[in-house]
């Protein structure tokens, strides 16, 4: 055999371990600045305004219990109040009575990233997503969560992925007639 056969392979192998070496260094600080500079709050305000008005599409609205629906009300005003740990407490009450509402497990993913608990927010979206009808507005803040948590990790490609799996939430509603 040919030594010349070979060579493609050793270039890739070449270009593999070049590509695999500069992946195992270590950030420079100026690489990593932008990615911890993004302020939670703007993250949740991205992940809000990507639910959009949800006019012309399918959305799903569960009956929502009362009692939760004032835990829901309560965490929002502490949120407001800045008392992160009291509106994570409440959600966290209300997810007590109701552990399986998708609505209720993004809105306390949307406070973890407040509280820069990624990993928590993280596992909220994704148990919403499972739960949730996988269309319209709510499904969008599913996905706008992750794509905004890997972009505060540096995760481009996860980022991008989220982002395309947002995009395809949008589904049109039933024509009325």
């Amino acid at each position: 055999m040919s030594p010349a056969r070979f060579l493609p392979r050793f270039a890739a192998l070449g270009a593999a371990l070049a590509l695999a070496a500069c992946a195992s260094q270590s950030p420079t600080t100026a690489d990593a600045a932008p990615v911890a500079m993004i302020p939670p709050q703007t993250m949740v305000q991205a992940i809000r305004a990507a639910a959009g008005d949800g006019d012309g599409e399918l959305a799903v609205q569960p009956l929502r219990d009362p009692m939760v629906e004032d835990l829901r009300e309560r965490a929002v005003a502490l949120e407001g109040q800045g008392d992160l740990d009291g509106a994570a407490a409440a959600l966290d009450q209300a997810l007590e009575i109701v552990d399986g509402d998708p609505a209720l497990l993004q809105e306390r993913a949307e406070v973890a990233i407040l509280q820069n608990d990624f990993t928590r927010a993280t596992e909220l979206a994704e148990r919403a997503y499972a739960l949730g009808a996988q269309v319209g507005p709510l499904c969008r803040r599913h996905w706008i969560t992750l794509e905004q948590v890997r972009l505060s990790t540096g995760d481009a490609a996860g980022a991008v992925q989220a982002r395309g799996q947002a995009d395809g939430c949008r589904v049109a509603g039933p024509t009325r007639y």
